[in-house]
């Protein structure tokens, strides 16, 4: 039987939307947070977290509760939890009312971190601490500090895949292909690939791969050196693609416009589901929901993606959100200790099966297994002076990777044949190779 089993986390995601269409808030504002004038943690501040989940259950009165037991002069940390947080954010972040501290969006773009945040630090020097800060550090800024890092696989329900007769974990796209067939072949109602369609934010999960599949930690920079990233054998081609085979071959739910994502996750549990291409994040919340189905919290399983690089899986691994300062808080003080202690002492990365924040961080139990069958890639910073070229080439060519709406359309000609893998790639790759030209590249 397969090596692993592993467990998750709620929607939200590291990337949607387009990029941010807003003018940089003017910095006379301010969040609402108490002011305080020494610099010692104290007054009020706001918390803008994507984790409804986390504030619905308790999780955080806990935190503000621990928070304010170590800082006794704040008087408040109003925790406000946001369902559309992408999508709410961005819109709110044309005013100055987005929280003291907040999850950085992920379709602001680098160039624009200096305009709505408050730079945390050299980069350099927060790298000898902090992982994954890259990502949102600009011109030797760090702007950002992710809460938990995840590393990327597939979610799998293991007693489905066993009852498939599947013993080995599949070595390529084909394998992978064939193991779905087999599933679908049982005869039982278990759709054998779940897309999340509705919920399009989870086809953003799909950039897992990216990487990865050439093992490759320069991938994304070496990408706005060429016109055709979309090839049979590059991260995109083999991501994209495997996703078309599938849905064309019929290995995915019958209808993807009725998905619903707090359902899918009682589904893989009790075994209506086979198979959902998601981070390292969403083990814990699977499991949960699996034992509250009364089904078995260990049949969820984590596997890497079906593809070998010198006969070695490799994994993506990097920061979930963001943790940011508002550069209109007027408490600002608060916020960074916010910060920092949710990154030191709150044990959230542990709590959510998550990777540290912190280079000496440890690893949870539940991804022991994983780590053992996979090398991790770190996806490396932009050469200097590049940082944004890739959101820019991105927004040129009209694609925008950070958007589900280019997988929705592959799905959708997948479903009814409007056009083939060969041809969509074709269009993709013209529109990038335009958005170069455009961007300067």
């Amino acid at each position: 039987m397969f090596p692993h089993q592993r467990r998750t986390r709620l929607a939200a995601v590291v990337a949607t939307s387009s990029v941010l269409a807003l003018t940089a808030a003017c910095s006379g504002g301010g969040s609402g947070g108490e002011a305080n004038d020494d610099g010692t943690p104290s007054g009020s501040i706001t918390v803008l977290t994507w984790r409804t989940d986390r504030v619905e259950d308790g999780t955080f009165d806990k935190y503000v509760e621990e928070f304010k037991a170590k800082y006794p002069d704040v008087t408040e940390v109003k925790v406000e939890g946001v369902k559309d947080y992408e999508g709410t954010v961005k819109t709110r972040m044309n005013t100055d009312d987005y929280g003291d501290v907040l999850a950085i969006p992920g379709s602001v773009t680098p160039d624009q971190l200096p305009d709505f945040f408050e730079p945390l630090g050299d980069q350099a020097e927060m790298a000898k601490e902090y992982r994954w800060i890259n990502d949102k550090s600009f011109e030797g800024k760090s702007y950002g500090i992710p809460v938990v890092g995840n590393v990327q696989g597939i979610l799998y329900n293991k007693r489905v895949w066993a009852d498939a007769g599947i013993t080995e974990y599949p070595t390529t796209p084909q394998e992978f292909l064939d193991d779905l067939q087999a599933v679908k072949d049982k005869g039982i109602k278990v759709a054998p690939l779940y897309t999340n369609y509705k919920d399009s934010w989870a086809l953003s999960q799909w950039d897992g791969w990216l990487g990865a599949v050439t093992a490759d930690p320069d991938w994304k920079n070496a990408l706005v050196e060429q016109d055709a990233p979309w090839t049979d054998d590059s991260d995109y081609g083999v991501t994209d693609g495997l996703l078309y085979d599938a849905v064309a071959q019929g290995l995915t739910e019958a209808d993807p416009t009725t998905t619903d994502w707090e359902g899918s996750k009682r589904m893989i549990g009790v075994g209506e589901i086979s198979a959902m291409q998601l981070g390292s994040w969403a083990i814990p919340q699977m499991a949960a929901a699996a034992e509250a189905a009364g089904a078995d919290p260990a049949d969820i399983g984590y596997m890497p993606i079906p593809v070998q690089v010198d006969g070695t899986f490799h994994a993506m691994a990097g920061g979930d959100y963001n943790l940011g300062i508002n550069v209109n808080s007027k408490n600002k003080a608060t916020a960074r200790a916010w910060i920092d202690w949710f990154n030191h002492e709150s044990g959230y990365s542990e709590a959510e099966v998550g990777l540290s924040p912190m280079i000496d961080g440890a690893v949870p139990a539940a991804l022991e297994g994983f780590m053992k069958d996979v090398e991790l890639i770190t996806a490396n910073p932009a050469p200097a002076g590049k940082e944004s070229l890739f959101a820019d080439i991105d927004t040129a060519s009209g694609i925008v990777t950070t958007d589900p709406k280019y997988r929705l359309q592959i799905i959708d000609d997948a479903r009814s044949g409007a056009r083939t893998k060969e041809q969509i790639f074709d269009d993709l790759n013209a529109k990038w190779a335009e958005g170069r030209a455009d961007a300067g590249a």
